[in-house]
């Protein structure tokens, strides 16, 4: 075939994909009129997730996994944003990595809402002036993001999934690098930089700032004073900043993890993660005993993170990741038996073990 013999297929081919997605659509409305009349939530990760791996290992084609996942997820934006005014909470402002991390669960299609903390992303989910929430949880260098911690101890919200997204920071400024004196970023950013700033500017002034996208629009507006940020290309874009180096981090797997809050948790999936905090008695050997429920009913623990409680000097909270669904014979037992340890057990919530 010639050039234009295969453009006519490709057109057929996209106006078969056309009428396809217009009946995908219709079905997915008729979905969400019995969720709606049911009382059920739109949106369902454990759904969602069980259909990207059934379509991949479909999969006998030219597209990578990559390329399935990206193209479904807006697949899926545009049936959300059709079948509700989707809402959706993150750290603002827009550009931020965690908006980045939300557009990678939700697509472009539903919307968004910025904000200035994760006090704030609570609390509008918690009020349901946003459907769902997206906060990041822990870094693959920096650890766990403790205000996030915090702020499940007295939230009735649970976690309903999560999302791996690759941290790729960049130097980026609206001068040249060697008038650079003052570098802007989030903490966590600077963090992950910590060498690389050593090494390159080892004499500047190191400002923290509220998110990535705060820092490129200092770095925009003190220009002329020597700013400099770091932070994501997208950031450079919106304020027509240079990127002066590319993927700066100390680690080339620099990974952070998010998750997903809303009003309730998800059904198991069959490769799902709990997470739970709990307060153990001041007692000696308290922790190991609590610990030991997980032992003795075989249960993978995949993080532990502790916390003041800042209810009582020197007493801690635990939060623990788990293998395995809440609604597991073997994890239900084990949470059981870490009560009898405990002055407080709360799950916050199991959802999809999901890789991508």
């Amino acid at each position: 075939m010639n050039l234009d013999d295969i453009r006519k297929h490709i057109d057929n081919v996209d106006g078969q994909l056309l009428d396809l997605l217009s009946a995908r659509a219709d079905l997915v409305h008729q979905v969400g009129e019995v969720k709606k009349r049911d009382g059920l939530q739109i949106y369902a990760p454990e759904r969602e997730e069980a259909l990207l791996r059934r379509l991949i290992d479909r999969n006998r084609g030219r597209l990578p996994e990559k390329s399935i996942r990206a193209i479904y997820r807006e697949i899926m934006s545009a049936a959300l944003a059709l079948e509700d005014d989707l809402k959706i909470a993150y750290l603002g402002p827009e550009g931020s990595w965690t908006h980045q991390a939300a557009i990678k669960k939700f697509g472009h299609s539903v919307a968004y809402s910025p904000l200035p903390n994760f006090t704030e992303v609570f609390d509008q989910v918690a009020r349901r002036r946003a459907d769902y929430g997206v906060v990041p949880i822990e870094n693959s260098t920096e650890g766990a993001v403790s205000h996030t911690l915090d702020l499940f101890v007295d939230s009735p919200l649970q976690i309903c999934a999560q999302i791996l997204l690759r941290i790729e920071n960049c130097l980026m400024a609206a001068i040249p690098r060697e008038e650079i004196k003052t570098l802007y970023s989030h903490p966590q950013a600077l963090g992950q930089c910590r060498a690389w700033i050593l090494k390159n500017f080892p004499h500047a002034d190191l400002v923290e700032v509220s998110s990535t996208t705060r820092a490129a629009q200092l770095a925009k507006e003190n220009a002329n004073q020597g700013a400099a940020a770091i932070g994501s290309p997208l950031a450079a874009e919106i304020y027509e900043l240079t990127l002066l180096e590319e993927s700066i981090q100390d680690r080339a797997t620099n990974t952070t993890r998010f998750l997903v809050i809303g009003e309730k948790t998800c059904p198991p999936t069959g490769k799902d993660r709990t997470s739970i905090l709990f307060a153990i008695h001041d007692r000696p050997g308290s922790l190991v005993r609590a610990l030991q429920a997980f032992d003795h009913f075989e249960i993978n623990m995949s993080k532990i993170e502790s916390r003041p409680s800042k209810r009582k000097d020197w007493e801690y909270i635990f939060y623990v990741d788990l293998s395995g669904h809440c609604d597991d014979p073997a994890l239900r037992d084990a949470i059981e038996e870490l009560e009898k340890h405990c002055s407080m057990v709360k799950l916050l919530g199991s959802y999809p073990d999901a890789s991508e």
